[in-house]
Parts: C-alpha cells; structure tokens; sequence
C-alpha cells in the first residue's frame, strides 16, 4: 500500500465519504467512535455537526474536553484506500443553514438537505451543534498504486 501525496489525502478527503470520527472516552472508558457526515475543501478546515434530533450525545462534551478528535474516511470498494487525520477543535457554535447544507448535500439531494436544515434549525428544543477542526497530522494508503 502506498502513502498518499498531500494533494491525494487532501482531495480524497473532500470526496463525499462518510467518516467516522473518533474521540478519547472519559476516564476507563475506550474512545467513542461513531460514523459522521463532514465537510472538508483541500487546504482548510473540517466542518461536521452532532446532536440532531434533540439528541445530545457523550460525544459532544468529549470533543471540548479532548479538544481534538481523528477523523477517518475510507474507500470500501476496490481498490482499497483511506485517510485518517488528527484533528484541533478551533470553534464550537451552532450552525447556520448554509453551513448545515454545505454538509448534507454532500450525503443527500439538495431539497432533502435544505429541509433537514431547515427542520433542525427551526426546532426551538434543537440541541445541534457545529464543530469546526484544523488538521494536525495525516496518515493514508492507497492499493490502487501497489
């Protein structure tokens, strides 16, 4: 399996792949790993929300805490290949609708994205919160260049 450039790793994690992030668990406790929905553009920075449907997950105090999470995304079908980055956290708030959507579209239809932000944002009881992170260190493979 071969490394990947800078400018591989960085345009495969733009490609719409569903990531899983993960993040230290409390003390004891092994990380919490959970898949997510992310947004990234070569050179900046990585974007993904949590907490929809008035859910609000262990990982949201986890991420403030840790201040910093690793993020994979992969290639499931051949040939195979993946990025794993370690991640600052650099801001917390809660989400505009522009910002919301820049995300989903990349996993569903335009319409189904504009609505789901629309639903989230509009729900008074909402507890969505948006996490901006900055890459600090990357791994990656490729199989397609063996």
């Amino acid at each position: 399996m071969a490394t990947m450039s800078k400018q591989q790793r960085e345009q495969f994690l733009a490609g719409p792949h569903v990531g899983v992030v993960s993040v230290n668990g409390a003390d004891g406790e092994p990380p919490t790993s959970v898949p997510t929905f992310y947004a990234y553009e070569p050179g900046g920075l990585i974007t993904m929300f949590t907490g929809t449907q008035r859910r609000v997950p262990k990982r949201i105090e986890r991420i403030k805490a840790a201040g910093a999470i690793t993020l994979v995304a992969q290639r499931e079908e051949q040939p195979l290949a993946y990025v794993t980055v370690e991640a600052e956290l650099v801001e917390i708030g809660r989400p505009t609708a522009e910002q919301l959507v820049t995300i989903a579209r990349r996993y569903m239809p335009e319409e189904h994205a504009t609505g789901f932000a629309a639903g989230e944002l509009g729900d008074p009881e909402s507890t969505i919160v948006l996490f901006t992170f900055r890459p600090t260190r990357w791994f990656s493979s490729d199989t397609s260049t063996d």
